[in-house]
């Protein structure tokens, strides 16, 4: 299972991004864990200057907008 951070203030695209990740997931089959991460801290600790952004496994793998869905399938099978 693959754990995914959506990192942001909680704002409507980090919310559509967190919804976007686990319905592609979900279609593709791969067992997911979506947090929404809000905390400042956590997210400077990911050196993000823009927000959404996308961790998974602790890995920065996208930020500074929605991702589209076949970003989200190439974050997803890496």
């Amino acid at each position: 299972m693959k754990k995914i951070e959506v990192l942001g203030t909680g704002c409507k695209k980090c919310v559509t991004t967190a919804e976007q990740i686990q319905t592609v997931a979900d279609e593709m089959g791969i067992e997911v864990e979506v947090e929404k991460v809000t905390d400042p801290a956590t997210i400077m600790g990911y050196q993000v200057m823009s927000t959404p952004a996308v961790a998974i496994d602790g890995k920065l793998v996208h930020s500074g907008s929605v991702p589209d869905r076949g970003k989200i399938e190439t974050i997803l099978e890496a």
